[in-house]
């Protein structure tokens, strides 16, 4: 139900502006608003078509591991911890297996895979859904605000874009497009926990037992040591490497299915084929939420309600007293949460107008390398399998988001300044 007046208020705030600005003078207005509606339209659909074919690979692939056990050596050897966060998930679930693999996949930045099985492991937790039809259940709530959090280890694609405009800018061998790792990490980590126990206080979940907290602080602590010595890295050599341990992970990963299904005699082919057609269906399911969304977010920008809203932020910034600095990053953390494209062109903008090594540049980065769509997330995961009432999922991940994008701010004033 929120999502749905959400929804409507996109519309609503949209067209008043809209209305305003005609009666000022904008006759070009509505004009704007009935392209941004067909646009968005479109690209919805034209986002559904090209994930059908990554969504037969992978469903595919999925099943292979499936047939093979892998899938369920993964749910095992993960156990420990999903038993925790998903108490409804039964040891050794399919489920837990797709989940495993589609935070491995996150963690590594590979979104291609990591949406396909996403949408598996919806698949499979919607199997034990107990709640009532359209309703998401406790484990799926958990599972999206899990990735709409976004933590990603490697932020590959921010990476490259900062190699190329330093190239651009005349930067010399001496900047290191690779020096937002640690920040994002700890930003990305930050916005995760704080999505978890969101979720863990709205389903009174006793997650402050040492059970949990000792492999949340364990994997914390890799995972910053692991940045931190990609981080000493040049940015040429630590983008290889990221690069070549995404590549090795997922090919390693589907050799591993395909020995498997070898030595255990399976008819890999056809396990491949049975999985890959359930694909299809999937990214035609998805198809009218994403247009839903898609088109309420393209009004809301297309009125100019994101430009007014960061003025205001702004205004009481400036009144408050505080340091500003940060304000030219902030459009980028805001429109994440609904267009991972327009956050991209977002920073791309503040990198060419500041600089890319600057501050406001540096921390733009940052957001985008440390936050999610999660509109775009809730669309499609909660519309793979039918979901309509969200209940406090919404709600904890726009929390998430809130608290990555204070968490950005202040390990940006903290590392970079």
């Amino acid at each position: 139900m929120a999502l749905n007046w959400i929804w409507i208020g996109f519309f609503l705030v949209a067209f008043t502006t809209a209305a305003v600005r005609w009666l000022l003078g904008d006759d070009a207005i509505f004009q704007g608003l009935l392209t941004a509606l067909f646009d968005n339209a479109r690209t919805g659909f034209e986002i559904s078509l090209g994930l059908a074919g990554i969504m037969a690979l992978w469903l595919g692939l999925m099943r292979v591991g499936e047939r093979a056990g892998m899938i369920e050596l993964l749910a095992r050897a993960a156990g420990p911890l999903l038993r925790r966060l998903f108490p409804g998930v039964p040891q050794g679930h399919p489920a837990q297996g797709a989940m495993t693999m589609n935070m491995s996949a996150n963690l590594l930045g590979l979104d291609n895979a990591a949406t396909p099985l996403g949408l598996k492991a919806m698949q499979e937790l919607q199997t034990l859904n107990t709640e009532p039809p359209g309703t998401a259940s406790q484990a799926q709530i958990m599972f999206v605000v899990m990735n709409t959090a976004g933590l990603t280890l490697i932020p590959t694609s921010v990476i490259a874009i900062r190699q190329s405009m330093a190239v651009k800018q005349g930067l010399g061998a001496e900047f290191n497009a690779a020096d937002i790792f640690l920040p994002t990490l700890l930003v990305t980590f930050t916005a995760l926990l704080a999505g978890v126990l969101a979720v863990a206080v709205a389903q009174r979940l006793p997650l402050w037992r040492a059970r949990f907290l000792l492999p949340v602080l364990a994997v914390g602590g890799l995972l910053a040591a692991a940045v931190t010595a990609l981080a000493r890295l040049p940015a040429e050599q630590a983008a290889r490497i990221a690069g070549t341990t995404g590549a090795v992970a997922i090919l390693g990963i589907v050799a591993l299915f395909l020995l498997a299904a070898a030595w255990r005699r399976i008819n890999a082919y056809e396990a491949f084929i049975e999985g890959a057609k359930e694909g299809f269906g999937v990214a035609i399911q998805i198809v009218p939420y994403l247009i839903a969304i898609l088109i309420a977010i393209g009004l809301f920008r297309a009125a100019g309600c994101m430009d007014y809203l960061l003025a205001l932020i702004g205004a009481g910034v400036t009144a408050l007293g505080l340091d500003t600095d940060f304000l030219p990053a902030l459009p980028v953390g805001l429109m994440k949460v609904l267009s991972g494209a327009g956050a991209r062109g977002l920073m791309i903008d503040v990198m060419q107008v500041h600089g890319v090594d600057s501050f406001a540049g540096r921390l733009a980065a940052i957001v985008q390398g440390s936050t999610e769509t999660t509109f775009y997330v809730l669309a499609v995961y909660f519309g793979s399998v039918g979901v309509k009432h969200t209940r406090h999922a919404l709600a904890c991940a726009l929390f998430a988001d809130v608290v990555g994008l204070f968490a950005a701010i202040g390990v940006g004033y903290a590392m970079l300044r």
